[in-house]
């Protein structure tokens, strides 16, 4: 009588998640942040950057702002609030002027792959930054990845809608990707993630503020061009970010990291289906490079006996 009663005043586990909700979540993200390169494409030369990027964040922090209430409010330490500052100005300011100044001059698709050598950068920063090791696969990736810019630039150079200065601005927003990785690697230790982010989205709302002059009235007009920015700071932003959590709490971190290459491939299926846009054939082999490049970098050497 006694074990029967122990057994059943011990709380029952959560039940896991059925297989297949976390395999549409993390599709969910990719699909919303490819369209993400689209839209912006889409409103490049409607928009300004500045006014895009405000928009956006200030759309998304409005969208997160309830669950960070929910969670409640833990008090960043003065570092904390440094490296807040570092990634809501690069990752979320930086990051959106130079990625919407870019796709003035470059595709979608060629955008999404030269923001895929972010992954090589945040592991040549990790090396001074984290003491991490630099090992030869690592600087074999660097090499290869960056080889693949190079080929990405070469293609866009020699087409009437693409040009060098969007190649480099892009590049810009996939380094200011990498400090926004890397600074979140040590905030997420201690603070909950949905206050990272919201953080990050007002600080770099601020960033992006002074270039914003046409947003006044974008918003007082109430147009498609409205939309879109809603559209971009809702789903690609805050909804994403969402589902990719909850992917990444039911999956393995590092299969499900690789899936972020399908991003370029679904960016420029849905710029081909929706605007008629397709990058310059040189461009698909150096995205293969870039993305051959970040994968030798998470190559691990052998353990020296």
């Amino acid at each position: 009588m006694t074990t029967t009663s122990t057994a059943s005043s011990q709380p029952t586990a959560p039940l896991a998640p059925a297989p297949w909700l976390p395999v549409a979540a993390g599709a969910v993200t990719l699909v919303m942040w490819a369209s993400a390169f689209v839209v912006i494409r889409h409103v490049a030369h409607d928009i300004s950057p500045g006014a895009l990027g405000s928009g956006r964040l200030l759309v998304a922090a409005l969208v997160v702002l309830p669950l960070v209430l929910r969670r409640g409010w833990v008090r960043p330490t003065r570092r904390e609030w440094a490296l807040l500052a570092a990634g809501g100005v690069g990752w979320f300011g930086v990051y959106n002027l130079a990625l919407n100044a870019g796709e003035r001059h470059v595709d979608a698709g060629t955008a999404a792959m030269i923001i895929q050598i972010g992954p090589v950068i945040v592991a040549l920063l990790a090396v001074p930054l984290f003491g991490e090791r630099l090992h030869a696969w690592l600087l074999g990736g660097m090499v290869v990845g960056f080889a693949g810019v190079a080929v990405i630039a070469k293609g866009s150079s020699g087409d009437t809608d693409a040009s060098l200065l969007g190649v480099g601005l892009v590049l810009v927003a996939a380094v200011m990707y990498a400090v926004g990785v890397l600074t979140q690697k040590v905030l997420l230790r201690r603070l909950p993630p949905v206050q990272v982010v919201f953080v990050s989205f007002l600080t770099g709302a601020l960033i992006c503020l002074p270039f914003s002059g046409d947003l006044p009235s974008i918003v007082a007009g109430g147009g498609a061009e409205l939309w879109w920015i809603v559209y971009l700071g809702v789903f690609p932003t805050a909804v994403a970010f969402t589902t990719w959590a909850y992917a990444l709490t039911h999956t393995d971190a590092g299969a499900l990291s690789l899936t972020t290459f399908l991003v370029p491939g679904i960016a420029t299926l849905i710029a081909w289906l929706t605007i008629d846009e397709v990058p310059p054939a040189l461009t698909f082999v150096g995205g293969a490079l870039a993305i051959t490049g970040v994968l030798m970098t998470r190559r691990k050497p052998r353990p020296t006996p």
